[in-house]
């Protein structure tokens, strides 16, 4: 085998080929590697919303709680289902009201969707993994507010101690930043559940219920009572699946658009290796001649050009991979297709995706340095020490 210092020499000797084509390279795991932490980000804002041992009730045949409405009858007796949890005889459970209106976004022209939620007085208890960071939590049944983290400041009066109308002539006033462990409900804005349902006319209705369970094997029993009175015309969720489903529009659209640009970057790419190799081959006759002299066989010059194209395109995938990691303080809002709404995520880079994004560049090296290397080792020893 020729050794693998050879080739390593012979790529700085071309600094500037060497360069351009590691940069191409670069920038293709770049774009693949940000896409791919975006998808992957979308999930875990997602994903992290949902716990196994609380359900979700919905209307039947509605995909979101937005296009959900269960009356207010129907909330009790979704709470006396049997495997819901019972603290001091009295359920765990919670019916919201979610709208979508319209607002100001800031820093840009238009309008865009944002999440309302409509919340009960226990919303804190229900949910302990939400904090107050600024101000404070809104009075039970006022026109005050709590904000996501992630919207604060992103639009028009929803910032501390500002204000807003949540409907025409309805204002309401920001009292309180809350934080959610980087969940979706960060994207959210809190409203008293009666000032939500006044303001829109959805009285004696709410969009679902929320209800933690006694374990996670309770779900079972619970989902077949619910869902068993085709009258009342509900379905049942596990909370952590009603997100993944929330979360699989957007994220493969994310991940496939992201794909596609990659892919047609990394055809750029391939053919710049395989121009660099060529003209390697081709400065370089008559050292393939002497090294053929030398008893290297055709299948020895073949695996070193083969190596050191996959060499550089390591190289280059390196420095991509690490260019991307800075994306992960990267925040990014785009619209829920399962919402409707505006939410934002940030990238999430992980080990596997990394990994699979510096595969893809050897991949490349492989791809783009193969027909060189075969030339390479067609290279008659003869010919090559004459000038050839």
């Amino acid at each position: 085998m020729i050794p693998i210092r050879y080739n390593v020499r012979s790529l700085a000797v071309r600094k500037t080929t060497t360069l351009a084509t590691g940069l191409g390279i670069a920038l293709v795991v770049w774009v693949l590697a940000s896409a791919l932490m975006l998808s992957a980000g979308i999930k875990k804002t997602l994903g992290i919303s949902g716990k196994a041992d609380t359900a979700i009730v919905l209307r039947q045949g509605s995909d979101a709680e937005l296009g959900s409405n269960i009356e207010e009858p129907s909330v009790n007796l979704i709470l006396a289902a049997p495997g819901v949890k019972r603290e001091s005889g009295v359920p765990v459970g919670v019916g919201e009201t979610v709208v979508v209106p319209a607002m100001e976004k800031l820093g840009a022209t238009g309008v865009s969707n944002v999440q309302m939620r409509g919340v009960t007085d226990d919303v804190m208890k229900f949910r302990p993994e939400v904090k107050i960071t600024a101000g404070r939590a809104a009075q039970p049944g006022s026109d005050e507010v709590i904000v996501g983290t992630r919207l604060r400041g992103r639009f028009k009066g929803l910032d501390l101690g500002q204000s807003f109308d949540i409907k025409k002539n309805r204002p309401v006033t920001v009292v309180g930043i809350f934080e959610s462990g980087g969940s979706s409900y960060e994207s959210e804005i809190w409203v008293a559940r009666d000032v939500v349902r006044a303001a829109f006319g959805r009285q004696g209705v709410v969009s679902s219920v929320r209800v933690q369970l006694e374990s996670p094997g309770a779900f079972d029993g619970f989902k077949a009572s619910v869902e068993q009175d085709k009258r009342l015309g509900l379905s049942a969720l596990r909370e952590s699946d009603y997100y993944e489903k929330q979360s699989e529009g957007t994220s493969k659209f994310m991940g496939a658009m992201g794909t596609i640009i990659a892919v047609f970057f990394s055809i750029g790419a391939m053919i710049g290796a395989m121009i660099t190799m060529y003209a390697a081959v081709a400065n370089r006759q008559r050292e393939i001649g002497t090294l053929r002299a030398l008893g290297f066989s055709r299948s020895s010059v073949l695996i070193s050009f083969l190596l050191e194209a996959v060499i550089l395109a390591l190289a280059g995938g390196c420095v991509g991979a690490l260019a991307s990691l800075g994306m992960g303080y990267v925040h990014f809002s785009m619209l829920n297709m399962a919402s409707w709404s505006e939410i934002s995520f940030s990238f999430d880079p992980t080990p596997g995706i990394l990994g699979f994004a510096l595969g893809f560049a050897g991949l490349m090296g492989f791809v783009g340095g193969f027909f060189p290397a075969l030339r390479a080792s067609s290279v008659s020893p003869v010919a090559a020490m004459r000038g050839a």
